[in-house]
């Protein structure tokens, strides 16, 4: 079972802020299980905190801003990028500025930071990933950025950029497993051409930029008058530029820039609150089109509490009918799980198919056959105790029992044809045999009941 990781130990940080050129403490803090990436603004009165998600997007203007309130944050998407490729759930983030600081334009100090402080697993608490089951599209016209995602079972993802520059040549970059960011994409720094930079200062964007916090791109001529004066405006020592090129520095890799922008697809997406399952493809991507994405998952998962566990039928499953009566007393006509697809420590999925010559259609609506609301039900508890069952040494010893329902909501009906998925977990730790669980009841990925019950585990045999 993947379950929910935070950072074992806080560590901090210290450098400036790329647009407000001003010194920044930040401060990373373990948190507890469902507390989501949070970020706190210390300086501020109140000391109000925003969730690291989608939701709060408000600018993606040379870097995502988050707002609620009076309160607002830029600049997170390197320091989320390192996150999510710890795949830490839960963490704190103080910081006593309107900003993340820019450090040297890439993840690579926050990664480490992390790997130092150590990832510790929050065992109580199963990890909510948030798997693509079908194709995403995401087309923004004005830019021509494109992000697709498409169905996989691990996240990955491909980049193409190109900037029409006759020294930045069109790129490819790719992340096969999130395992090779540290040392593939984590360095990468941010870059900028010098004919950005006048129109930038202009909006304030970049007060503390410079030669060792990003790439600096010399694309296009200039007279080297107005290269000193905007070595000037940024408060640096004039550089003499003789012909067109990188000059701040070597590349870490020759597509360096490509792999930055796979770094800020990776910070963005995690806006999404989730680990993610699907392959990303991007062209010409950038703030605003991976943060749409972002927003598009956010609302997909607020649509429902829990998504759908995925079905393939032709995978064998991890219990077959003739397992599950060895553990159950039930039996025809009122066995009502057919197979189990996975148990893990605190949750379990089951498969039902719902057959037109279910017994109980001789009698329920026979024209017009509706899967009664008390047998989901019952299947559901069926496989929950399945979940319990399978704990204990020996499970065909114990038989578990009903003992109250509650919050049950049928959303839409059941009929001859489906294939129900059930997804049960434990709501508690199971205490002197009495186990309290939450199911949902899928059919066609929506879910169609739902209900939390409490049951009792009985040495009866």
């Amino acid at each position: 079972m993947a379950t929910q990781r935070t950072i074992k130990s806080a560590f901090g940080l210290k450098g400036k802020g790329l647009h407000t050129g001003v010194e920044i403490n930040i401060t990373f803090l373990p948190a507890p299980v469902n507390h989501g990436i949070r970020i706190r603004r210390t300086d501020l009165p109140g000391q109000p905190d925003i969730p690291a998600l989608a939701d709060y997007v408000v600018s993606t203007n040379r870097g995502t801003i988050l707002k609620r309130g009076e309160m607002q944050v830029s600049t997170i998407e390197h320091a989320m990028a390192a996150l999510f490729a710890w795949q830490v759930d839960n963490c704190l983030i103080e910081v006593d500025a309107p900003e993340f600081p820019i450090l040297d334009g890439s993840a690579r100090y926050y990664y480490e930071e992390i790997e130092k402080a150590g990832v510790e697993e929050q065992l109580k608490a199963e990890k909510d990933i948030y798997i693509v089951k079908k194709r995403i599209d995401y087309h923004d016209v004005e830019t021509n950025a494109k992000i697709t995602i498409l169905p996989d079972d691990h996240f990955s993802v491909d980049v193409y950029v190109d900037y029409n520059s006759p020294v930045l040549p069109a790129q490819y970059a790719t992340l096969e497993d999130l395992s090779d960011f540290g040392k593939e994409i984590a360095g990468c720094r941010t870059f900028v051409f010098v004919r950005e930079i006048e129109p930038l200062l202009s909006q304030n964007l970049i007060k503390g930029g410079d030669l060792e916090n990003a790439i600096v791109i010399y694309d296009k001529e200039m007279p080297q008058d107005e290269l000193n004066k905007l070595a000037d405006l940024m408060k640096h020592p004039r550089v003499k530029v003789d012909e067109l090129g990188i000059i701040s520095g070597d590349l870490k890799f020759k597509n360096e820039p490509a792999r930055h922008k796979l770094l800020d697809i990776i910070g963005d997406l995690a806006l999404a609150g989730k680990q993610i399952h699907g392959k990303v493809i991007a062209r010409f991507p950038g703030h605003k089109v991976n943060t749409e994405v972002a927003k598009l998952i956010r609302k997909e998962i607020k649509g429902q509490e829990v998504q759908s566990p995925l079905y393939d039928d032709t995978v064998p499953p991890l219990l077959d009918s003739n397992a599950i009566r060895k553990m159950l007393p039930h039996r025809w006509p009122f066995l009502m799980v057919d197979k189990i697809l996975e148990i893990r420590e605190r949750s379990i999925i089951g498969v039902k198919n719902i057959s037109s010559n279910e017994t109980v259609f001789m009698g329920h609506f026979p024209d017009e056959p509706v899967m009664p609301g008390v047998l989901l039900i019952e299947a559901m508890a069926q496989t929950g105790g399945l979940l319990v069952l399978s704990q204990l040494e020996d499970p065909e010893l114990y038989s578990t029992y009903f003992m109250k329902i509650d919050n049950v909501k049928f959303r839409q009906k059941v009929v001859p044809g489906d294939t129900v998925v059930f997804h049960v977990s434990l709501m508690d730790e199971i205490r002197r045999g009495i186990a309290t669980m939450k199911g949902y009841a899928f059919v066609g990925g929506v879910i169609a009941t739902e209900a939390e019950f409490m049951a009792q585990v009985i040495k009866n045999k």
